[in-house]
């Protein structure tokens, strides 16, 4: 699988819908979705920064390591 974008768990401990924390870190709610859904192939560390900063987290918080089953 390799590294995915964990935004889910930092949203509900926040208690902030994906609308206003893209609204927040100026991307669209559909990017953001990619993010969420684990659909993105790639993060800009801008993005990632903004993420961490709305959220107030660590890049640790939101990336997590799955390595593939061979």
């Amino acid at each position: 699988m390799g590294i995915r974008v964990d935004i889910d768990v930092m949203l509900a401990k926040r208690k902030m819908a994906v609308g206003e924390l893209s609204e927040k870190i100026g991307i669209t709610p559909a990017n953001l979705a990619v993010l969420k859904n684990g659909r993105a192939k790639a993060v800009r560390f801008t993005t990632l920064e903004a993420l961490c900063r709305e959220l107030a987290c660590q890049p640790g918080d939101l990336l997590v390591f799955e390595p593939d089953e061979d």
